[in-house]
């Protein structure tokens, strides 16, 4: 471990405070670091910045500072290729960066002694068909959200599973998730939560028109296909809750597991469960 990477929200209110304590804190333990050239004026002996895309460059790693939202976009950043992520969470503690500001530094001794472990995070692939051609392709982390604008009607959503028609959601909208997004909207959608390292994905209508319409989980290995059957107004596909397109009557979103998996580092300070237990206030009353 000799090269580490720096990705930081930088709205944040805490992120000048850690940055300029971190970077000399790495510095002086023989660790070369590049970070992005907003904090320009923390260069200095093995330390560097860069813009932002060029951050991951010829790093072993990639400390993620601020919220699950950062985590998320910087996974997109890093999709093309194989470096841990260490997320940091800047605020109250998150899903995917669980690190939080106080035990920031214990958790780094154990990453820099190569303490710690690696959790590959699946991640969804899906394609907009519009006719015969490929308009676009992304890399989810989280998920897949077909759903409508403020007018819109409720949507009609053929969606099949491996070429075989499952039903028409007629829905405010669909979640596609992977299980590291069954923590977000599919969450509040009704869908259920699911252990991180399972290989399945979700299927989550928004508000069903039909009270039957359930959230169903499929095989990872199976490819979903969403056809947007009605032009019922403005219709939007949503990736991550970060990026987003709009949909036309006819066209195909065709969603299954990248090759390319996320790989977060854990040093086992906070299991899945002591998160959930403490993010949903779980034995409280």
């Amino acid at each position: 471990m000799k090269r580490i990477g720096i990705i930081t929200k930088t709205t944040s209110p805490h992120a000048d405070q850690v940055m300029e304590e971190l970077v000399p804190w790495l510095t002086q333990r023989g660790l070369e670091v590049n970070f992005q050239d907003n904090y320009s004026r923390l260069e200095g002996d093995g330390a560097r910045s860069s813009p932002l895309e060029s951050v991951a460059d010829d790093v072993d790693i990639v400390l993620v500072l601020g919220g699950d939202g950062t985590l998320l976009a910087a996974a997109r950043l890093l999709e093309e290729v194989d470096i841990p992520i260490l997320g940091i969470n800047l605020g109250s503690m998150g899903f995917l960066t669980e690190v939080s500001l106080d035990d920031i530094y214990v958790n780094l001794e154990k990453v820099i002694e190569d303490d710690f472990f690696i959790e590959e995070r699946m991640r969804l692939k899906a394609g907009l068909m519009r006719g015969k051609d490929l308009i676009a392709e992304f890399m989810v982390l989280n998920d897949v959200v077909i759903n409508k604008g403020a007018l819109a009607r409720i949507i009609d959503m053929e969606t099949l599973v491996d070429g075989e028609s499952v039903t028409t959601f007629n829905a405010d909208g669909l979640i596609i998730s992977t299980p590291t997004g069954s923590t977000a909207y599919s969450l509040a959608a009704g869908g259920p939560i699911v252990e991180p390292n399972l290989d399945i994905i979700i299927i989550s209508p928004i508000c069903p028109h039909t009270l039957t319409n359930r959230p169903l989980v499929v095989s990872g290995g199976s490819e979903v296909e969403v056809v947007l059957v009605s032009d019922s107004g403005r219709v939007y596909m949503t990736l991550d809750g970060q990026e987003g397109l709009g949909l036309e009557e006819g066209d195909r979103i065709r969603i299954k597991a990248s090759e390319r998996r996320v790989r977060l580092i854990r040093t086992g300070h906070k299991s899945f469960f002591e998160v959930l237990r403490t993010k949903l206030h779980w034995g409280h009353r």
